[in-house]
């Protein structure tokens, strides 16, 4: 059968070429990752209670909400965090190999089914449920050198020039701003003159609600069918208050004798931001944090060019003078990195198999023909990886590298048997290819499903190591493969055309001296090796004795060699979560963020630090205790300390900085497994009794005896039972008596303390928000 192909060298060469083509388009499609996808799918619910408390949150939201998507299908587990700033977070994680589309849908569909259980607010700002890919692909900073550019005015300037942009862009998943700094119409009461005019709360509402209006008057002159007209006139109505200088003419009161209160009369309007949730630095200066996620199956190389280029665009036609962006993590510095090491290991490898292969054959020609045999193997392979829906990662890169060394055993083989067959019976190369096909033809077959028989039962295994397995199997099964075809047509002919019938009275170069001296001295250690195993071989004992004592060697060291996942690597960013005492203003954490980013900024190794006070990138939770700094390290060649060097030495700069606990971490070793390095874990209450002060009384011991543990840095948690509140008991018979309900007082609470959104207006091409709120100078507590 195979001879066929000796009689067609032109069919075996386009054979070969198909491979290598097939296998070039697949590396200019196939996804670039640092690792294969192993997170599983989670879908995220955020919830927004303004005003509410973590309690109230957890009773009236989070409750009757994980009751409804428990069970959902597909469903492992879900967490749900809540914190005191009217904001909480439900985390579904779904089984690997669920479709994360459907599984959005099934959220969506069960939390349907109690939304109007909820709270009314709840209901208005509305619950998002989204699916993205769990790992940042890009965290940006815009931010100004220009002093009267503030963090509203980046944020929105981002929101609206930058972030639509950027969604646009194929394999964005996500890009979104961190905080709640759209603009929106702040109106600011005063209860004092509220007080003094005898105006409540909800008659404010009910004079916004009334005269900011969407309206469709229609039009004069429509057709009724039984007039006709001679013109027609579309009724418009300028719609919903837009500008400040409009809200604050809005008529709270007005009487018949001509006296009006206005809405200026009694507050202050401005156009502000929805939440002062967040504040956001960049080497001290104001910024607006971008972070991006991708889509899943996209390729992050390509999608962050992409996002490079868009911003460029974007900086050269929109930004104004003093602005200007950085990108602060960026996951291709250390993907593009990470592949470039290894591709120059699969080139160094290939190369040293070539002149292994060189010194053995002692022909250069005899060499070339691996050569070319070797890289149509590789290459192809890339076509089956696109196949079974593999992506190049450095998984499947390191398989090339061994498959280097296994693919070329194939073509060594015909080429020593054609050598053979020439030297023994003086046979030109076209015949003794001939008779070798006939003779090694099964050898090479057998060889072949042998070698695959190895991989193939590892890609039946499932779980994160599994997919890990999987891609690594399968890589280097279907190179070996090709191998096994190539072998049998492209090697023949190139030995047919290439090799040279032997001469054995060519004189010998200072080449072909070299390799008998080599030849000579390998001869007599495998003289020596020879005589060494003769002489032990009917020794059972000896034999048997150093089975055992390399059975005992890997017992013991796999005994005592640290053991993980995936070894951690220097990914040039490290990750500083700030955590301040329960009950700390949004200001106090900034001011501890800003320490601590001048502190790092002066550390040798390190690039830029961003620093945010409200918001932690591990949960991904915000809260006014709650502090991160981005610490972007210098490129791999312009330093001389590792990640973990520089760690330990702001760990011990920043012991200077008192009333905050300061963690640092590295990114998860795996793209989307975990937020940093290390692992998590929750604790349980499976009594049920709601009792956070015992149950917090717990986390603590469990906390101290973790701290005992000599292997384990880095701890801290999140929960909090301590955080200061004001528990409010309202009389109810006394104030039934002054014909004020429990409802009224608590909703005019929740409007002046909490702050309310009942409408918003379109400005900039955008929707914004309208808020009402007691203003921050009147003293709130009494």
């Amino acid at each position: 059968m195979f001879n066929k192909f000796i009689q067609r060298p032109v069919l075996a060469i386009v054979l070969s070429l198909v491979i290598v083509f097939m296998g070039a388009l697949a590396i200019e499609t196939l996804p670039i990752s640092q690792f294969p996808s192993i997170a599983p799918p989670m879908v995220v619910v955020n919830i927004a209670y303004p005003g509410a408390s973590a309690d109230v949150l957890v009773n009236s939201v989070l409750i009757p909400m994980e009751k409804a998507i428990n069970g959902a299908p597909g469903m492992k587990y879900m967490t749900s965090d809540a914190t005191s700033a009217g904001e909480a977070t439900v985390q579904v994680v779904f089984d690997l190999g669920t479709d994360p589309n459907q599984a959005v849908v099934n959220v969506k569909n069960r939390i349907e089914q109690i939304t109007n259980r909820l709270p009314e607010l709840v209901q208005r700002e509305g619950l998002i449920v989204s699916y993205t890919s769990p790992n940042m692909l890009m965290y940006v900073n815009l931010y100004s050198t220009d002093p009267k550019a503030n963090e509203n005015f980046l944020y929105n300037f981002a929101g609206v020039n930058i972030v639509n942009e950027i969604s646009r862009l194929k394999g964005v998943g996500s890009a979104k701003i961190l905080g709640s700094r759209q603009y929106a119409m702040r109106v600011w009461l005063k209860p004092d003159r509220m007080r003094a005019y005898n105006v409540s709360t909800e008659e404010v509402m009910k004079s916004l609600a009334q005269q900011s209006i969407i309206g469709s008057p229609g039009r004069l002159g429509q057709s009724t069918g039984k007039r006709s007209q001679s013109l027609e006139y579309v009724l418009t109505y300028k719609g919903r208050y837009n500008t400040p200088e409009e809200y604050k003419n809005v008529i709270v009161k007005a009487d018949k004798n001509g006296e009006i209160l206005y809405l200026k009369d009694i507050a202050d309007v401005e156009l502000g931001s929805e939440f002062y949730d967040i504040y956001s630095n960049m080497d001290g200066h104001p910024s607006a944090a971008i972070t991006l996620k991708q889509t899943y199956g996209s390729n992050a190389s390509d999608v962050i060019k992409e996002v490079k280029a868009k911003l460029e665009e974007i900086k050269k036609t929109s930004f104004p003078p003093g602005m200007d962006y950085q990108i602060s993590y960026d996951v291709s510095s250390f993907l593009d990195a990470s592949i470039e090491k290894v591709i120059h290991t699969l080139v160094e490898a290939f190369v040293l198999v070539a002149f292994v292969v060189f010194i053995f054959l002692g022909d250069w020609r005899s060499t070339l023909i691996p050569a070319i045999a070797v890289p149509v193997s590789l290459i192809g392979a890339f076509f089956f990886m696109q196949l079974f829906g593999l992506t190049i990662n450095l998984i499947t890169l390191f398989a090339l590298v061994l498959a280097i060394g296994v693919v070329v055993d194939d073509a060594i083989v015909v080429v020593e048997a054609v050598h053979a067959k020439m030297a023994e019976e003086h046979l030109s190369p076209f015949k003794a290819v001939k008779q070798v096909l006939n003779e090694i033809s099964g050898a090479i077959i057998a060889i072949t499903f042998l070698m695959t028989a190895v991989f193939v039962p590892v890609t039946f295994m499932t779980g994160p190591v599994g997919i890990f397995y999987r891609q690594f199997a399968i890589t280097m099964a279907t190179s070996i493969v090709i191998s096994g075809i190539v072998a049998l047509t492209l090697t023949p002919v190139l030995c047919a055309m290439i090799l040279k019938p032997h001469d054995h009275h060519k004189k010998k170069t200072i080449v072909d001296k070299a390799l008998d001296g080599f030849n000579n001295v390998f001869e007599r250690v495998t003289g020596k090796y020879t005589s060494l195993l003769k002489a032990i071989v009917n020794r059972r004992t000896v034999t048997f004795g150093i089975l055992l004592v390399f059975c005992a060697g890997i017992y013991f060291t796999a005994n005592s060699l640290p053991t993980g996942f995936i070894p951690n690597e220097d990914q040039g960013q490290i990750y500083a979560i700030i955590q301040t005492p329960p009950g700390s203003t949004l200001e106090r954490t900034n001011h501890i963020s800003r320490e601590l980013q001048k502190v790092a900024s002066h550390v040798d190794g390190v690039a830029s630090v961003s620093a945010l006070a409200g918001y932690e990138i591990l949960t991904e939770g915000r809260g006014s205790n709650a502090g991160t700094c981005l610490i972007n390290l210098k490129d791999w060649s312009e330093r001389k300390h590792s990640a973990k060097e520089i760690i330990e030495e702001l760990e011990k700069e920043a012991k200077v900085i008192p009333g905050a606990t300061i963690e640092f971490f590295e990114p998860p070793a795996v793209p989307g497994y975990g937020a940093a390095g290390g692992f998590s874990l929750r604790l349980l209450d499976k009594t049920n009794s709601g009792d956070y002060a015992a149950f917090g009384k717990v986390n603590e011991e469990f906390m101290t005896a973790l701290k005992k543990r000599k292997e384990l840095t880095g701890l801290f948690t999140f929960f909090a039972s301590n955080y200061p509140q004001y528990d409010l008991q309202i009389d109810n018979k006394v104030a039934m008596q002054k014909g004020v309900d429990i409802s009224t007082a608590m909703n005019n609470l929740s409007i002046l303390i909490g702050s309310t959104y009942e409408q918003g207006f379109i400005r900039f091409g955008n929707f914004f928000k309208v808020y009402v709120q007691s203003a921050a100078r009147i003293p709130r507590f009494t």
